[in-house]
């Protein structure tokens, strides 16, 4: 298993990380086999949205002697009420669903306490300008939380948060087809058909500008829906007329900028370990690029999607890199200091570029490449 650093937080993460779609599974042995199947593969992050007390006892059961072993995600302002689940911002629910949630679990503490699901911006504000923010850095303060999350599907609600300063965690539906869609409050618009009926070209401007601001400020990005649901699994379902396999849609999502872990949504221990098999999968069962390329009615031409098809370079530079820092700074306006360090300590830079275009005949997205190494030199320094 592969770790990534969780933003700024310090927490390194498995690379796939599970959702907790299925931790209810055959009446509740499921907690145990997948948090079993996950110690024994090396998985030590999982998200627990769900305020079903059902689940939260059984997973407080299988986390007994071993809590130092995972990093929980749970969310606050998710609570049951009249035997279901409810998303609340009155702050006496809040605060009792919490406590029911650290006793459930017999634990202490929860390392990511996740606001749960802002998606309008009147929402993040009754969030911000309330008592739930303020109870939030409460629990931060008093060591019950570790950091402070966010959800939200909503790319202009969640860089709001993010630039806030208070967000250090965002969780984030990441997938191709969601990454075409504009802003909207309502969740459903996200697969909706119709949204889909004409021609889209390349990735909306909103969702770009969130993953490369995330990476600025070093907010990690926990990854929601990176198969849609499953429909980008099933052609027949799919938005974009042709299906994704599980690897490349996974690969996908951790090629975004500021990505640390994507959460399986696996409700069986086998489909757990499919998910988790992505480490051990070869490059082209990973490689996402000709598939999308050639999906109908959808365009990413001109447009790097860090697929690494311009690789190898005869000048050994990263051109996948080099081009993600040269959009960080077009999105920033300016050269954020972190940006420039990092683009320094690569081996190779932009400099170097002989213009030879062996990158561009292979690139599938038609990436003017020679002209971005030109510009990230001028602005990197040769």
């Amino acid at each position: 298993m592969k770790y990534r650093e969780l933003g700024n937080t310090g927490l390194k993460v498995s690379e796939i990380g599970i959702g907790c779609e299925g931790f209810a599974g055959d009446d509740f042995k499921n907690a145990r086999r997948f948090l079993d199947l996950a110690e024994e593969k090396g998985v030590n992050y999982f998200d627990l949205y769900t305020p079903d007390p059902e689940v939260r006892k059984s997973i407080g059961e299988a986390l007994e002697g071993r809590r130092d072993k995972f990093i929980i995600q749970s969310h606050l302002c998710s609570v049951w009420k009249d035997g279901q689940y409810k998303r609340s911002r009155d702050i006496g629910e809040v605060k009792k669903a919490f406590e029911e949630m650290l006793s459930l679990l017999n634990t202490d503490y929860i390392d990511v306490g996740m606001i749960h699901y802002v998606d309008s911006m009147e929402d993040w504000r009754t969030v911000a300008d309330g008592p739930v923010l303020s109870y939030v850095k409460e629990l931060k303060k008093a060591g019950r939380i570790r950091y402070i999350g966010l959800s939200s599907h909503n790319p202009e609600v969640a860089k709001e948060a993010i630039e806030s300063g208070y967000i250090e965690v965002l969780m984030f539906s990441v997938n191709p087809c969601y990454d075409l869609q504009p802003a909207s409050e309502d969740v459903e618009d996200l697969w909706r058909d119709e949204n889909y009926a004409d021609p889209l070209v390349n990735m909306d401007p909103e969702r770009q500008e969130l993953y490369e601001t995330c990476q600025r400020l070093g907010v990690g990005i926990t990854v929601m829906k990176a198969f849609g649901g499953g429909d980008l699994l099933d052609e027949t379902m799919s938005p974009a007329g042709r299906a994704l396999t599980a690897n490349q849609c996974l690969h996908y999502a951790l090629t975004r900028p500021a990505v640390a872990t994507v959460l399986s949504g696996a409700r069986t221990a086998e489909q757990l370990q499919a998910d988790i098999a992505y480490e051990d999968a070869a490059d082209e069962e990973k490689d996402y690029a000709p598939a999308l390329a050639s999906f109908p009615n959808i365009s990413w031409k001109g447009h790097c999607m860090y697929c690494s098809h311009c690789a190898p370079c005869p000048q050994k530079i990263d051109v996948a890199s080099v081009t993600k820092f040269l959009n960080l700074v077009r999105a920033q306006g300016e050269v954020p200091e972190t940006v420039r360090e990092h683009y320094h300590v690569l081996e190779h830079h932009a400099g170097e570029c002989i213009q030879c275009g062996a990158c561009e005949t292979r690139c599938p997205f038609e990436v003017s490449i020679i002209d971005n190494m030109k510009e990230a030199a001028e602005i990197f320094g040769k």
